[in-house]
């Protein structure tokens, strides 16, 4: 289990990071009046990293925004059809995330494009789109397995 909450800690990592940053780049900005040239394409690659590579966490805690309410309404047996058609849009888009994500980062591989500033490798940025949706991926069928597992144990424990 504390091989997938290492994506717990990346995003947190990152985060920081990211806060750090940026307030240290406003600090320039407003009080030594010397801004970071640099800043801009720091926090475009933490930001990217963070929302892909904290997806996984996120799926695993239930803590994806989610509008229930007339769902919850309905019978037991449609919840779950509901439930199910859902974690197939959800596993579509992020496997249509992983295939032209991974397009993506090869063609900016192939041109070596990099970021204008620090010369970044942009295939390095852009790579946390198809590996953040693959973990994701990963997170999803993770929750579903325990969240059946739990659903066995109940009924056991329950009958």
């Amino acid at each position: 289990m504390a091989l997938l909450d290492l994506d717990h800690v990346v995003a947190g990592a990152l985060l920081v990071v990211l806060v750090a940053v940026t307030f240290s780049g406003v600090l320039a900005r407003y009080f030594l009046n010397q801004p970071f040239v640099w800043l801009e394409e720091v926090q475009m690659a933490l930001f990217v990293g963070l929302v892909f590579l904290a997806g996984g966490a996120a799926f695993r805690a239930g803590s994806h925004v989610a509008v229930d309410v007339l769902v919850e309404r309905f019978p037991a047996r449609l919840r779950r059809v509901v439930e199910y058609g859902v974690g197939v849009v959800v596993l579509l888009v992020l496997g249509y995330y992983v295939v032209q994500g991974s397009r993506l980062v090869l063609d900016l591989a192939e041109v070596s494009r990099s970021t204008n500033v620090l010369g970044i490798p942009a295939a390095l940025v852009y790579s946390a789109v198809p590996v953040g949706a693959a973990l994701m991926i990963i997170s999803y069928f993770v929750t579903v397995f325990y969240g059946l597992a739990q659903d066995r144990d109940e009924e056991v424990g329950g009958a």
